[in-house]
């Protein structure tokens, strides 16, 4: 039979009539689990090995398989490749092809082993593989933070609460809050990858095989840092998967927070940053836009991550054990998953070097804000008023700062001295973004100074 001959099932055998082919269409899934045909073939040939040397099959079978596996391989590399619907994945399709290329050794390949512990055992090697990706990403992307903060450490930045001013902070210590979070995402993809980084194969079916496999031999060959302990669970289990998805959707929250301010800075109405013309787009009919289209569609993407983990916990509830069919609804949730945390933190990588800083606009903000008023408050507690009564008697000033259209820093020191007189003239000193930024001089806080030696610990291997 050659490679375009129409192939007939495996398990064709157990069967009165072909399989209709809306119901091939239905259930193939070779259309997106291709993806995983390394992992298919690494799995195959550590497989293959071991049944070797365990004295399953003859090392002439392995030598076969290993001749085969390596023309299979580059064949998909090449494109050359054909695959049909007719063998409903990535497995049967790479094993119809070896067959027909080294003949009976190609059939014992799958001696010991099923589809379902082989398709375990693909998915886990492709997730692993996609989660150490990821973790190079995230360390580009944080780098990129880096890069930026150090170079805003002392510009000043209204902080906000409640999207209203709040204190002065500096844009480089802003930025640093997003270093912490992804710091914390990349060590849940860790943990992630520690349970995910466990082998299915030998499992078979549900049950184990009765052939002497050496499953532990497999795992090293594979890097798996241990064997999964039950046979049933073994097949069934997709939390790995489901961490996976939950890891992600932190991690574009984490990137839709930042994307929301990004897009908020943009606007006019703050004009904080700009953003290189390159991650904008133009409007159809308005000719001055530039619009934030990359930070905008990171946001919407954000949803279509949550709602894979939302389907892949929803797939999973009413499982039976061992294995359904049900499961091959995992790929796709969390391959779109995959795609869209590693295409997001590739662009945002090259995004952040594009952004530049309106440091006049940031210090506009401040000055209509009263951010300094904390400060004010904290000058009267160190002369010796108690801190409720401080924070009354600046209530009462920026009222009147703010009858008179005027920041505290512009009022004079007699009208300061109406809400108390313990204000001096070193206040003016304390009413000041820089005196603001400095006082906050302590481990974490956004003294400049601090924000440095924040940059450097962050850049530090750990």
């Amino acid at each position: 039979m050659s490679q375009s001959d129409p192939p007939q099932y495996t398990w064709a055998g157990r069967f009165s009539e072909p399989t209709s082919e809306l119901v091939k269409r239905y259930t193939a899934s070779v259309r997106f689990d291709q993806r995983m045909w390394r992992q298919d073939i690494r799995a195959s040939l550590a497989h293959a090995t071991m049944l070797a040397r365990q004295g399953i099959i003859a090392a002439a079978d392995l030598a076969d398989i290993e001749r085969g596996m390596a023309q299979v391989a580059s064949e998909i590399e090449s494109g050359a490749f054909l695959w049909s619907i007719d063998l409903e994945d990535v497995h049967l399709n790479i094993e119809k092809r070896l067959t027909t290329l080294i003949g009976d050794a190609g059939k014992r390949l799958h001696t010991g082993r099923s589809r379902n512990d082989q398709v375990a055992t693909d998915i886990r090697l492709y997730l692993r593989d996609a989660i150490d990706d990821i973790d190079v990403l995230l360390g580009e992307f944080q780098n990129r933070l880096l890069d930026l903060a150090e170079r805003e450490a002392a510009t000043p930045l209204p902080g906000f609460t409640h999207l209203q001013v709040a204190q002065p902070v500096t844009f480089g210590h802003h930025l640093l809050a997003y270093v912490e979070m992804t710091r914390r995402d990349a060590e849940r993809f860790a943990d992630c990858r520690r349970r995910t980084n466990r082998l299915p194969l030998g499992a078979a079916a549900l049950a184990g095989t009765t052939y002497p496999i050496d499953r532990h031999y497999v795992a090293a060959l594979l890097g798996f840092d241990a064997v999964c302990e039950n046979s049933l669970d073994a097949v069934s289990d997709r939390d790995f998967t489901i961490e996976f998805c939950a890891a992600s959707a932190l991690l574009m929250m984490h990137l839709s927070r930042l994307s929301e301010e990004l897009v908020l800075w943009m606007n006019p109405r703050f004009g904080f940053i700009t953003l290189a013309d390159r991650f904008c787009t133009g409007s159809s009919i308005m000719p001055q836009k530039r619009n934030p289209d990359v930070p905008e569609l990171a946001r919407g993407k954000t949803g279509r991550v949550f709602g894979h983990l939302v389907g892949l916990l929803t797939l999973m509830k009413g499982q039976p054990l061992a294995y359904n069919k049900d499961n091959q609804e995992d790929k796709e949730p969390l391959f779109d998953a995959i795609d869209t945390v590693t295409d997001t933190l590739r662009i945002f990588i090259e995004m952040i070097p594009g952004i530049t800083a309106n440091p006049e606009n940031m210090r506009s903000a401040l000055r209509q804000g009263f951010a300094t008023a904390t400060d004010l408050a904290d000058y009267l507690t160190r002369k010796g008023l108690p801190f409720r009564d401080a924070h009354e008697a600046v209530g009462l000033a920026v009222r009147r700062a703010e009858e008179l259209g005027m920041d505290l820093a512009q009022l004079s020191l007699t009208d300061l001295r109406q809400f108390s007189p313990l204000i001096d003239d070193d206040v003016f000193a304390v009413l000041t973004v820089e005196g603001s930024l400095a006082a906050r001089n302590h481990h974490g806080a956004t003294a400049p100074e601090q924000v440095r030696a924040a940059i450097a610990r962050a850049r530090s291997p750990t």
